[in-house]
């Protein structure tokens, strides 16, 4: 898959506009979005509600795509990345399979607009048709209070969450870059070990990933209740601009 954005419209047989909607709904988890200038935009718009009010803590606002999504009945536990025990679906999702990617190279080119409310990242979860292929391999995480002018802790790394066999191993690194200006971010992996990059530069080497094919989560991502004494009123949108994102 290589998605450059130069089509104004979104490649829906790839992509869904929605950020685990099982726990919520289509309707009330659709992402904020434009496609222009061969750049896919996600941003939070002020006036955009909480995502899982009530449930989530801390509350949320995000807008996120993601490449797969399926849930069981309304009622039931079988769901995507749940974020708390006890957690139930409250709208059953039909099967999607855009995006599936068990080994190779992950990555895209983006621009990061943050505030230290805000953060984005890219990262690959287990599509959990089975409840033990649920770990992550996160491309990066950027936090808006871990940005400087001209560097950035970005986090990688693996998430266990329910995959017994999974070592939890995640780290955010200082690197040297304004995250506003373009940058390649990319994760290579296979049964053994798993690469980071960014700008082509290897920047952590991890063994054993998930073996079990993962789908991509792309998003930006909103905490009004943390401080950001720039902006008491809220005005600023994070944005992530991305020109473009491949799996191979």
């Amino acid at each position: 898959m290589f998605d450059d954005f130069d089509d104004p419209r979104l490649d829906r047989s790839v992509w869904l506009p929605h950020y685990l909607p099982a726990w919520s709904s289509l309707a009330e988890t659709r992402a904020t979005y434009l496609i222009h200038d061969s750049h896919l935009e996600l941003s939070i718009p002020p006036d955009q509600g909480l995502w899982c009010p009530g449930e989530h803590t801390p509350p949320l606002r995000v807008s996120g795509l993601q490449t797969g999504n399926f849930s069981g009945p309304v009622g039931s536990a079988v769901g995507q990345q749940p974020f708390r025990p006890g957690l139930t679906v409250r709208e059953q999702q039909e099967e999607f399979r855009g995006c599936l990617v068990e080994h190779g190279t992950v990555g895209m080119r983006a621009s990061l607009y943050l505030s230290p409310r805000s953060m984005a990242s890219l990262w690959l979860v287990g599509f959990e048709d089975e409840p033990e292929r649920s770990g992550e391999l996160c491309v990066m995480e950027v936090f808006g209070r871990d940005v400087e002018p001209e560097q950035a802790l970005v986090g990688m790394g693996f998430h266990a969450f329910r995959d017994p066999r999974l070592a939890e191993d995640f780290e955010r690194i200082p690197l040297p870059i304004d995250v506003t200006e373009p940058h390649a971010y990319e994760a290579h992996w296979d049964g053994d070990e798993a690469t980071f990059r960014v700008d082509g530069r290897v920047v952590r080497m991890l063994d054993a990933p998930p073996r079990y094919p993962l789908q991509l989560m792309l998003a930006v991502f909103d905490f009004p209740e943390w401080p950001d004494e720039r902006d008491p009123g809220h005005a600023f949108v994070p944005t992530l601009s991305v020109d473009r994102v491949w799996a191979t």
